[in-house]
């Protein structure tokens, strides 16, 4: 049997409370583009980074919201991969929006952390060691 390998990470489908919105804050913080996909109807709406993005999906805002102290699985949060280069970029970019961030030292990575408008983490890594050595097929 043949070994399985990912190429990489298409998307990552997020409930939001506002589609245009998020779809343009998306596209001002990250450059995301916006892709309409006629067949599919309003949604989801996909914003694209070459072959690597987010659907956006509209949230249900009738449901009922879980009480804080109840314990439920979610999505920590997700990461896209950047160069050095863009990794300093991104920093500039979230000063002059004004956005909130952390930045963390991982060692083999670096890591910038904001949240969207939904609240979301949304991490930009890059990588501090050499590729070869940290990728290993």
């Amino acid at each position: 049997m043949s070994k399985l390998k990912l190429d990489f990470l298409d998307h990552v489908a997020l409930y939001v409370e506002d589609i245009e919105a998020s779809a343009k804050w998306y596209e001002k913080v990250l450059g995301l583009k916006k892709y309409k996909l006629e067949k599919w109807g309003e949604y989801p709406v996909f914003m694209l980074s070459g072959k690597t993005g987010l659907a956006l999906f509209p949230a249900d805002l009738n449901l009922e919201k879980f009480p804080i102290n109840r314990k439920s699985i979610r999505i920590d949060h997700f990461a896209f991969n950047v160069t050095n280069a863009n990794f300093k970029i991104a920093q500039k970019k979230y000063d002059a929006l004004g956005l909130d961030y952390t930045i963390q030292d991982h060692y083999y990575f670096h890591s910038i952390y904001t949240k969207d408008l939904d609240g979301h983490t949304v991490e930009l890594t890059t990588l501090m060691i050499d590729e070869d050595s940290f990728y290993q097929q």
